[in-house]
């Protein structure tokens, strides 16, 4: 027997690894839940406005589960995640809902799913402990709170990165890059959903998802400028970065508002902000030994996956 499974966010980076992964299993029957039409897929899909709460209802009847990795931006989480919920009520699917590691906000030491929730670093933050405080009281949910997702294509842990580090604007940070890098590949976050979904007995339950003995900031860069051949690996200063922080990023992100509103697209150099060097310092470990046990997961190694992710970037590895 098939599950029926409808993947809100489809168009997203983690939401199209899903539905790929979740092709490839014969006991799974994926549709891809679009925003716009325009958002090609080679998978079953349908296009309609995820916080529309009528809309949600007429198209979530009739699936057994549904994934609830709708984009970042904080408003669109909280409205999605709050008409999802009110639609779920007359046909109760199991929700797996994509929480984030941000909701321990600036926690630090060993943090597992009992840890507080504090989303005290921001709008995104805060929106993501919203979310799951609407989804304490859904009985059939499942949700997950992936740390960094790398892996071929991630826009923010592997592309913009490997940018950064070719361009030698990232590199040993010092001090400033003794945080520790909570990484989880991509295809471990995708294996996760389907273990929550095969399994009754995850119903309920919360789940950090990090690979084990996670490396600093600066281990995670120095790796991976080796893997794509961005070597010498530059020391980077902490005037430098401050003024990546402090002129550079907002100069960049004024641009990119700008952008949006011309008629034609232009790229952008990658930038990082003041809240990115923080997350960088910040000395916090997910313990993820529940999402091992229970979903039987067994984490990527890091050094061959940045040689996949060099190899996506067009580089040597």
């Amino acid at each position: 027997m098939k599950h029926t499974v409808l993947v809100l966010g489809a168009g997203g980076y983690v939401g199209r690894k899903l539905m790929s992964a979740l092709a490839r299993c014969e006991d799974m029957q994926p549709t891809a839940g679009l925003h716009r039409s325009s958002a090609v897929t080679d998978y079953a899909s349908v296009c309609f406005d995820a916080t529309d709460q009528a809309e949600l209802e007429k198209h979530i009847s009739g699936f057994d589960v549904v994934v609830n990795c709708v984009g970042s931006d904080p408003t669109v989480m909280l409205h999605s995640t709050y008409a999802l919920l009110r639609a779920a009520q007359a046909s109760t699917p199991l929700i797996v809902h994509f929480s984030s590691m941000a909701v321990y906000g600036s926690s630090c030491g060993l943090v597992d799913e009992k840890a507080p929730l504090r989303g005290d670093t921001g709008a995104y933050a805060n929106a993501k402990v919203e979310t799951e405080r609407f989804m304490a009281s859904y009985a059939r949910r499942v949700v997950l709170r992936p740390g960094c997702i790398y892996g071929p294509g991630s826009p923010a842990w592997s592309s913009r990165i490997a940018r950064l580090l070719q361009a030698r604007r990232l590199g040993d940070l010092g001090a400033a890059g003794d945080g520790i890098a909570n990484l989880v590949h991509v295809d471990d976050v995708a294996a996760a959903v389907i273990a929550a979904i095969r399994q009754p007995q995850c119903e309920g339950e919360v789940f950090n998802l990090a690979m084990k003995n996670p490396p600093t900031w600066n281990d995670y860069f120095i790796c991976f400028a080796k893997a794509l051949g961005a070597v010498p690996v530059r020391r980077i200063g902490e005037r430098t970065l401050k003024a990546e922080s402090r002129i550079v990023a907002p100069f960049l992100k004024v641009c990119e508002i700008i952008g949006r509103k011309l008629p034609f697209s232009f790229d952008l150099p990658p930038f990082f902000s003041s809240a990115l060097l923080s997350l960088f310092r910040q000395d916090i470990t997910l313990v993820s030994d529940k999402a091992e046990r229970a979903l039987g997961l067994q984490w990527r190694n890091l050094e061959e996956s940045l040689r996949e992710v060099a190899a996506f970037e067009g580089r040597p590895g």
